[in-house]
């Protein structure tokens, strides 16, 4: 599986972690109304003109496109996206949490990227999650004020678009603020996500409330309604984020967090956690240099550290850049894809941290010599067994690492939106 050593001239690409599966452009409408409770028609192409924006959402898409016909930008369209995605998609989106933003400037030709991931407490530390001296079952770890940190979406959107966008943010959480006022249709997806998390939503009053209606699962084809949240939006939108780290809104993400109120006579442990008004309003998202690989004729960019996309996705494509999928089977390249794949996220969990905390090798990560030294690992008669021991990309080939103890920031995950005019293209991976 050697690298190839011939290459066509390079075209720049938006490596986008986590590809959407939705896409949404100025396509002809429909010729009959869909069934309220039926999933939206996938399509693997979608034609039209003048942008295109892709997200897991057909409701969240269609925010996107909005604010493109009015003559918004990809950032404009990606934030109102976003934004979007945290009413109909609330298990992995929203002002609450964190996540990227990649953008490529089509005129310059440029990416830039933006950390805004969650932050820790100033008081955390190595013993966040111990008991004791023992450390905490995860799931009570989760469900408690432990597992939260200084959100950082609010303030993402604020940084790309005084960077890149064209529209205030009052105007592009219009969409999201209607969306969440009057509703949007439950699917099966919605509905399953929250069975899963029904036991834990019934020991917190305002969760059963949202997501528990009446006492029962929300029904494929019913309304779900979130007003709390428009009317969330729509104070930001007034007063700008701020609210989010010195306001009303800063003050009860802190209550809540340090005193959880919980169902009286619930028997769930919920911890208090140690966010403070302090953690808020000090909290800045990063400007960081994106990774970059070459890979078959393409430069491939992705999110650094924290983010482990770019790293990982990057150092996948290097193993498998000796592989020629037009001269395998499915079968046999989808075979050579996993494996890289299993080799990376085992890397990923040895090396890939925080930069504020950890020395993160990302130049040896993503280096061609370190990824031919893994690619050997893979056999076509044979499939490796995880868990797999990391290498070590400082010095490719030998012996692998003691693993050492790690020191993290506590972060959390939010989705991609990847909305993207002629003109520019943005994403939000985030593994």
């Amino acid at each position: 599986m050697g690298r190839r050593v011939a290459r066509h001239a390079p075209l720049t690409v938006v490596f986008t972690a986590l590809l959407a599966v939705l896409t949404a452009g100025a396509a002809a409408p429909p010729t009959q109304a869909p069934d309220p409770a039926a999933p939206p028609v996938k399509e693997p192409v979608a034609t039209g003109y003048g942008g295109a924006v892709a997200s897991v959402d057909a409701d969240a898409s269609a925010a996107g496109i909005e604010v493109l016909r009015r003559g918004g930008n990809a950032v404009d369209a990606a934030v109102a996206t976003a934004a979007a995605l945290g009413v109909t998609e609330p298990y992995s989106a929203g002002i609450g949490g964190g996540g990227y933003f990649v953008y490529y400037d089509a005129g310059k030709r440029r990416v830039h990227t933006i950390d805004g991931r969650e932050t820790a407490p100033r008081s955390a530390d190595a013993a966040l999650f111990q008991e004791n001296g023992k450390p905490i079952p995860f799931a009570e770890g989760v469900t408690s004020g432990l597992g939260v940190g200084t959100p950082g979406t609010a303030a993402t959107w604020d940084a790309a678009l005084a960077a890149w966008g064209s529209r205030p943010l009052a105007q592009l959480l219009k969409p999201a603020e209607r969306l969440a006022r009057h509703g949007f249709t439950v699917d099966e997806t919605f509905r399953s996500q929250t069975r899963a998390n029904e036991a834990r939503f019934r020991d917190f009053p305002a969760s059963a409330e949202l997501f528990l209606p009446g006492g029962r699962l929300p029904e494929p084809g019913s309304v779900f309604k979130n007003p709390d949240l428009a009317r969330t939006y729509a104070e930001i939108g007034r007063k700008g984020t701020r609210v989010m780290y010195r306001g009303a809104v800063a003050r009860d993400i802190v209550d809540t967090v340090r005193a959880p109120e919980v169902r009286e006579g619930a028997t769930r442990v919920v911890r208090p956690g140690d966010l403070t008004l302090r953690d808020l309003a000090t909290y800045e998202t990063v400007r960081r240099q994106p990774t970059r690989v070459p890979y078959r004729g393409l430069d491939v960019y992705g999110m650094a550290p924290s983010s482990s996309g770019g790293t990982s996705v990057g150092e996948a494509l290097n193993i498998l850049e000796g592989t020629d999928p037009a001269g395998l089977s499915e079968a046999k390249y989808l075979h050579r894809f996993i494996e890289a794949s299993r080799i990376t996220f085992a890397d990923r969990g040895r090396w890939v941290g925080d930069p504020a905390f950890e020395d993160v090798p990302v130049r040896e990560l993503l280096s061609q010599r370190y990824a031919d030294s893994r690619a050997c690992l893979i056999r076509d008669d044979a499939v490796l067994t995880s868990p797999l021991p990391p290498g070590d990309p400082r010095a490719p080939g030998r012996a692998r690492p003691r693993a050492g103890p790690r020191r993290r920031r506590t972060r959390a995950r939010t989705p991609p939106t990847s909305p993207s005019p002629t003109g520019g293209a943005t994403s939000s991976p985030t593994p």
